[in-house]
C-alpha cells in the first residue's frame, strides 16, 4: 500500500469518526433539549399547580371570611331584633307598673284588695303568728281589715285565729315619685313573714306583677312577635 492509499484510508477514517461524533453530538443535543423541555414543562406545571393552590387557598380564605362576616351580621341582626323585642316587653311591663299606681287611688276597692292579699298570704304561710309590713300610707287601711282577714282565714283554713303583728317601725318603700325615681318603691300590697323571718310571703302589687309577667311572658311574646313574623 502506497502513501496515497494510506492517506486516503486515513481520511476515510477521519470522516467516519467525525460523522460518528457529529451524530453523537446531535443525539446528545436532542436528548438534552428534550430533557430541558421536559424539566421546563415540569417546572411550569409545578408553578401552575402552586399558583392554583395559592389561588384556591386565598379563595377559601375569602369564602371563610365572607361566611364569618355574614354570621356576625346575622348574629348582630338577631341581637338587635331580640333587644327590640325585650325593649317592647319591658315597655309593656313599665306601662303595667304605672297602672298599678292607680289601684290604691280607689280606697274602698284597695281596702278590699288588701284584705284578700292578707288572707292569701296567711293561707300560704299557715303560721300561728306572723309579722306584717306595709307602706306607711296604707297602715290605716291594713289595720282596718286585720280582723275581717283573720276571720276569713280561720274559716278557710279551719284553724285558730292567727296573731298578726303589724310592723310600725319598718315600712315598705313608698310609691315611686319624681323625688324618688331611682330608689326602691312599692306600688302597694303587703309582705307577711313568720315571726322568726325564715318564711316570707311577698304579696305586694309589684311582686305579683313580676310573677304574672314571668308566667305569661311566653304567651305575650307569642302574641306579639308571631303576629309580626306573620
Amino acid at each position: 500500500m502506497n502513501d496515497a492509499d494510506v492517506s486516503k484510508q486515513i481520511q476515510q477514517m477521519v470522516r467516519f469518526i467525525r460523522q460518528e461524533a457529529e451524530e453523537k453530538a446531535n443525539e446528545i443535543s436532542v436528548a438534552a433539549e428534550e430533557e430541558f423541555n421536559i424539566e421546563k414543562l415540569q417546572l411550569v406545571e409545578a408553578e401552575k399547580k402552586k399558583i392554583r393552590q395559592e389561588y384556591e387557598r386565598k379563595e377559601k380564605q375569602v369564602e371563610i371570611r365572607k361566611k364569618i362576616e355574614y354570621s356576625m351580621q346575622l348574629n348582630a341582626s338577631r341581637i338587635e331584633v331580640l333587644q327590640a323585642q325585650d325593649d317592647l316587653v319591658s315597655s309593656m311591663k313599665e306601662a303595667a307598673a304605672k297602672e298599678l299606681l292607680l289601684v290604691s287611688v280607689n280606697q274602698k276597692a284597695y281596702q278590699k284588695l288588701l284584705k284578700e292579699l292578707i288572707v292569701q298570704s296567711l293561707l300560704r304561710l299557715k303560721e300561728p303568728a306572723v309579722l306584717l309590713r306595709c307602706r306607711k300610707d296604707d297602715l290605716h287601711l291594713v289595720e282596718s281589715v286585720l280582723n275581717p282577714a283573720k276571720e276569713e282565714y280561720t274559716k278557710k283554713a279551719n284553724v285558730h285565729p292567727p296573731e298578726i303583728v303589724v310592723d310600725n317601725k319598718t315600712f315598705l318603700p313608698p310609691a315611686p315619685s319624681h323625688h324618688n325615681a331611682h330608689g326602691p318603691y312599692c306600688s302597694g300590697g303587703v309582705v307577711l313573714a313568720s315571726i322568726d323571718g325564715k318564711i316570707v310571703c311577698e304579696n305586694t302589687l309589684d311582686a305579683r306583677l313580676d310573677v304574672v309577667f314571668r308566667k305569661k311572658l311566653p304567651e305575650i311574646r307569642k302574641l306579639l312577635f308571631d303576629q309580626v313574623i306573620a
